[in-house]
């Protein structure tokens, strides 16, 4: 064998070398792709190749930097066996892949990376000895692109250029990747509203590069700052003519981490109701009332932006599916439903029971026109729930506050609740799960609701103490967004569903969540009165005769024609739905104000 491989040095040199350089890469991908799904089973081949394109002038550019095939192998396998090992986990917890714009979230990932459990599927493990066995293999590449002698600066020279060339083709690459004659000429998928679809079709790395356009936000069409001016002058003189009540209730929002009834999803039965008080209000049966279901912009994560949708009136349709408006557009003081209320005397409170830097929150909040704000360290003792502060300790929080409050001063309270937060299949010696899925024996599932039934008895419990409270006040209940789907999958299967196979019907429940306008003063009670998170704020002020602003006068004059506005879906007053990238001809003008809004001060 010894005199074989000294008989043939340029073959053997061949093997150890060429074959790796040019196999190795494609079998980066091929793991990386397999951590979350077969791309044979959902790849097209010429989109396989464009993927493997892209890993070979990866590769090159690590050679060229480096100047060490093993090692431009080493670190391009090392990279994506960790990357892709973390993408993974980010689809188990939030239902989305790692997208671009998720750098502004990373210090929000880091806070709560220690609440979720990691658990391993056999695929996983199968994975990761792939990556360690091709790591190991690795250690036979001798190439090196480095001369002690006089050939030493002209080759660091050609090492320059080689990795200048290796950045422009990888540049060029991603440009071409964001041309439509692209997408059209390989089939690709470009819908950055599922995007987990979009990394499962495309490849993830491919769908990353695809996205990297929409990290900055386009002008609409049209845009001026006296064209937003023009929009909202027939509003402005609308708000400047109301008159503001002598008597201003009290605002109380809670946005309930993950709270929604899965039944919009599919039949179930349960040992017991687990959100009763939700469902008699949802029903009708409480005087005072607005009900129905709230149409949000996400699943599974990314609360901040129900928050901003929510206090700003803003939708996330006019924004990068994935991005996050408090962390990468909120840099300046920006118009919002406390800003509004602080203008009318309102005395402004932003609570958390979680980390003050969670979404960025205590930067956000003081721009949006919050007096006050609280977070976790501000708790003194809490009652838990699992390991989170749970809802009453919050509400007994709220209840301190009216009750320390100078008389007659209205307060706008929006509190962010953290009892629910994922994930679901851990055991507390503090929480015992009482509610049960006839014929599912998911732990996730029974837990949540167990969860949601915690829930409904603490608002409840608010809602019992302000009704006898002497002052009027309002209380808004809604859930951020819908848990992932390792808790409905359980749902979907019970009724004989295919979540990776659902109607349009099917996909837009999964965005909707309870919500209610609770009143300890006369209103007209209305139920089945469905919106979404960008309305609610002015459903608030029209219920108590608040006077609106111009954009907010604006929104609610839209909301009579498009009651429904989300990153997923726009639906019409006559009940038809289409996906909102459909409809943004018709709502050209609500993105000139949002962008004027937004940006428009910094032009």
């Amino acid at each position: 064998m010894k005199k074989w491989l000294s008989k043939y040095p340029k073959i053997i040199w061949c093997l150890r070398n060429l074959i790796p350089m040019f196999l190795f890469p494609v079998a980066n991908f091929y793991l990386f792709e397999w951590y979350t799904h077969n791309p044979w089973e959902t790849m097209k081949v010429p989109i396989q190749f464009l993927n493997i394109y892209f890993f070979e002038l990866l590769m090159m550019l690590f050679l060229f930097v480096f100047g060490r095939l093993k090692w431009s192998l080493r670190l391009q396998s090392i990279f994506f066996m960790i990357v892709g090992l973390a993408n993974y986990y980010i689809i188990s917890f939030r239902s989305a892949p790692i997208m671009p714009w998720d750098i502004y979230s990373i210090g929000t990932a880091m806070s709560v990376a220690s609440d979720f459990k990691y658990t391993v599927e056999k695929q996983t493990v199968f994975v990761l000895i792939g990556f360690v066995l091709l790591i190991a293999a690795e250690s036979v590449v001798t190439l090196e692109l480095k001369d002690s002698g006089k050939w030493r600066k002209r080759l660091w020279g050609i090492r320059a250029a080689g990795a200048a060339v290796m950045i422009t083709l990888i540049y060029s690459f991603t440009h071409t990747l964001h041309l439509e004659s692209t997408i059209i000429k390989y089939g690709m998928y470009d819908k950055l509203f599922t995007p987990t679809v979009m990394s499962k079709r495309d490849g993830t790395a491919v769908a990353f590069l695809m996205e990297l356009q929409y990290i900055s936000v386009d002008k609409p069409a049209g845009y001026s700052a006296a064209a937003a001016d023009e929009i909202l002058a027939p509003y402005a003189a609308r708000s400047e003519a109301q008159e503001v009540p002598e008597k201003l209730p009290n605002i109380i929002v809670i946005m309930n981490e993950a709270f929604s009834d899965p039944a919009v999803l599919g039949a179930f039965e349960t040992n017991i109701d687990y959100m009763p008080y939700v469902h008699s209000i949802l029903n009708g049966n409480t005087d005072n009332t607005i009900s129905g279901y709230l149409n949000v912009s996400v699943l599974g994560g990314n609360t901040a932006n129900t928050e901003f949708e929510f206090l700003t009136g803003n939708t996330m349709a006019f924004l990068p599916q994935g991005s996050v408006a408090y962390q990468q557009y909120l840099k300046r003081e920006t118009p919002s439903l406390a800003s509004h209320l602080k203008s009318l005397g309102y005395e402004t409170i932003a609570m958390h029971p979680y980390n003050s830097t969670g979404w960025d929150r205590n930067k956000v909040y003081p721009l949006l026109g919050f007096d006050e704000m609280y977070f976790i360290r501000d708790y003194k003792n809490p009652e838990k729930i699992r390991k989170y502060v749970s809802d009453r300790a919050c509400y007994d929080k709220i209840i301190e506050m009216y009750e320390s409050k100078p008389d007659n001063t209205p307060f706008f309270i929006f509190n962010v609740t953290m009892q629910n937060h994922s994930s679901y299949t851990e055991e507390f010696d503090n929480f015992r799960p009482d509610i049960e899925v006839a014929d599912s024996n998911s732990t996730a599932l029974n837990n949540y609701l167990s969860l949601m039934k915690i829930s409904d008895e603490s608002i409840q419990y608010l809602t019992d103490y302000f009704s006898e409270a002497g002052e009027d006040t309002m209380i808004i209940f809604f859930g951020d967004h819908q848990p992932t789907n390792s808790v409905v999958s359980n749902v979907w299967k019970l009724n004989g569903k295919n979540g990776n196979a659902l109607s349009g019907t099917d996909e837009a429940n999964r965005y909707k969540v309870p919500y209610f306008i609770w009143c300890n003063f006369e209103i007209d009670t209305n139920t089945n009165a469905d919106t979404s998170s960008n309305f609610l704020a002015t459903d608030i002020l029209e219920a108590a005769g608040i006077p609106m602003t111009a954009y907010e006068g604006y929104l609610d004059s839209l909301s009579e024609n498009y009651p429904v506005i989300t990153s997923i879906r726009t639906e019409n007053a006559a009940g038809e739905s289409t996906d909102t990238e459909d409809a943004m001809d018709a709502l050209n003008d609500y993105a000139i104000l949002q962008y004027d809004c937004i940006f428009g001060k910094n032009e």
